[in-house]
This record gives structure tokens, sequence and C-alpha cells, in this order.
């Protein structure tokens, strides 16, 4: 990899995957959605002369094929990825994930990019049959999200069997870490009790996930792109390990010092048939076709997202008193 380019490099995942390319000394191009605010998401404040930030959409194939152009290695991160507004706006989920996967994919054949990686998520898989959770287990699309990149992976896998597009489908399960969306169970609570609220509104607290911190997630993503053993396949970047929404609540309240209670709000309980009850990855083909290992643990991990979320800059960031699908 010489040039890259990413797409969702202005988001969560995307930001930190933008910071890890260039400290390995990569030029990146930097998709940030096109907004009319001028706004960078994650990137504003990022400066390095290796970085190109464009504003743009993946749903619009012109621009996809714009974008690719001249590059060696293409990150596909652009995705909605709300579960909750799933429910609300499903259009919408497949305008951008599954045709802007297809518009992606166009380009890259177009330019003959050398290697590009699809971002899946373990939300395909629902809740599991068996774990851990290898890259065979069934698809169950329990939202309008997960069957929407259920869409995604199909097409892109279409497009290496083929064309012979030399993709690999990348697929993290629950990543967390700074710049997350609160949203999300583990910004939602450390976020909460940040503000001084001592009784956290959460969803169901039964559900297990196996939880990467995103620098590993990130990690993953380069040691795909740098492995030629990958080509062609879909590959978990997983832990092995897994914990519930419980014991993540009273972690996250013990690391904290937090005395707290717990309160159930209806508005983040998913629909019965909705909710992915269990997740626990299978990493072992990650672990054999890459140099790739978890190295952060739970407890680590979350202390340097509370560090983060717990600096008022930060915070402030965020409107604690809102919960946002």
């Amino acid at each position: 990899m010489n040039k890259v380019a990413v797409t969702g490099a202005d988001g969560f995942i995307g930001s930190h995957l933008t910071e890890a390319l260039l400290r390995e000394g990569y030029s990146v191009r930097a998709l940030a959605q096109y907004n009319s605010f001028n706004n960078w998401g994650w990137l504003e404040g990022v400066s390095d002369p290796n970085l190109e930030i464009v504003t743009g959409d993946v749903r619009d194939p012109n621009f996809c094929r714009e974008f690719v152009k001249g590059c060696d290695t293409v990150f596909h991160l652009a995705a909605l990825i709300a579960i909750p507004y799933s429910y609300v706006a499903p259009d919408s989920y497949i305008d951008t994930n599954v045709k802007g996967t297809l518009n992606i994919c166009q380009a890259c054949r177009e330019a003959a990019v050398e290697r590009l990686l699809v971002t899946s998520t373990s939300e395909v898989y629902g809740t599991a049959r068996y774990v851990p959770i290898d890259e065979s287990h069934p698809r169950q699309p329990q939202s309008p999200y997960s069957a929407s990149k259920i869409g995604a992976d199909a097409i892109a896998l279409s497009f290496y069997n083929a064309f012979e597009l030399p993709l690999t489908i990348v697929r993290p399960f629950n990543t967390y870490g700074p710049r997350q969306s609160a949203r999300a169970i583990i910004p939602t609570i450390i976020s909460q009790i940040a503000a001084g609220e001592r009784s956290i509104k959460v969803g169901d607290l039964t559900p297990t996930r196996d939880f990467n911190f995103v620098t590993d997630t990130a990690a993953g993503f380069i040691e795909i792109a740098r492995s030629p053993l990958t080509i062609g396949q879909e590959v978990n970047i997983a832990t092995g390990t897994e914990i519930s929404m419980q014991d993540t609540l009273s972690l996250i309240a013990s690391l904290m010092n937090a005395d707290i209670e717990w309160v159930r709000d209806p508005a983040r309980i998913r629909p019965a048939g909705s909710e992915v009850f269990r997740l626990c990855g299978d990493n072992s083909k990650i672990t054999e076709l890459t140099d790739w290992r978890p190295r952060v643990s739970i407890e680590e991990g979350l202390s340097r997202t509370i560090q983060w979320f717990t600096d008022p800059v930060n915070l402030a960031r965020y409107k604690t008193n809102i919960y946002n699908v």
C-alpha cells in the first residue's frame, strides 16, 4: 500500500483507522460525508501532509469513481450503522449500505485497485447459534441494518466471484473507544456517569458482546490489507471472549468509582425478534492469515475510554440527556 482511500473516514472507526494509516506512513485520501457546514467529523483538527480530505457521498457512483482513482487500496467503511434508526428509515440503509457498496465495488473494478476491504459487522450473524462464531455461521437479518449489511457483503463477494476484484470482507465485532456515538452501550453509560447522573438509562442488560477496543480494530484492518492470503475471504476481528451488558455496566461503575442504579428505558429496548442476545467471535482465521492479535484488554480499553469521555472538552460534544437513535 502506498496511496490508500478510506470511506467513512470522518466516523468513529474510520477516523482511528485514518490516523493509524498516517502513523504507518501511508498517504491517505479520506472521505467525509458532504455537508454544507464543511465539517469533517472526527477528522477535524487532524493535520498531516499525507492526508487529503474529500467530501462527498458513496451513494453517487460518479463521485465514487473519482474518489478511488490513483489509489492502491480502498478501505470502505462508510455506512449507516445505528440499529434503532434502521427501524425508522430502512430505505436509507439500503441506499447507503447496499447501493453505496455496489458503487465502491464498481469504481474499484474500473480503477483496477489492488485491494478493497469492505466493512461488515457481527450483527449479520444475529444471535449466536454456536460459539465462538466463525465466518461460516448462518446469517440472520434481525434488523433492517443487519439485512442491509448482509446485502452489502453479498454484493461485494459477487464482484470477487464474477470479476476477480481483489477484496476482503472485514467483519469487526463490537468496537468501542474514544469518539464512539453515545447511542452505543459503553459510551452511554460512561457519558451519563461523567455528566453526574446516578440513575443510568439503559436497555436490555442480558445480551453478551465481544468487545474490540478501537485501536485493535484499526490494526486488524491494516493487517488484513497487508496479507494476500485474505483476498476473497470473510474475516472476523474478534477477541474470542464475551461479557454481558450487566457486567459491562458494573465494570464501568467500578472503574469510575460511581454509586449508581440502572433504569430500564423502553426507548432503548429492541423489538423482541430483533435483539441479538449473544455474540462471541472466532478469531482463528485472522490470527492464522495475519500477524494480528487483540492487544487491549477490556479493563484497559474501558479505562482509556473513560479517560477520554471524562475530559470536559470531549464530554461537551455529547448531549447526554438525549437518546438519539
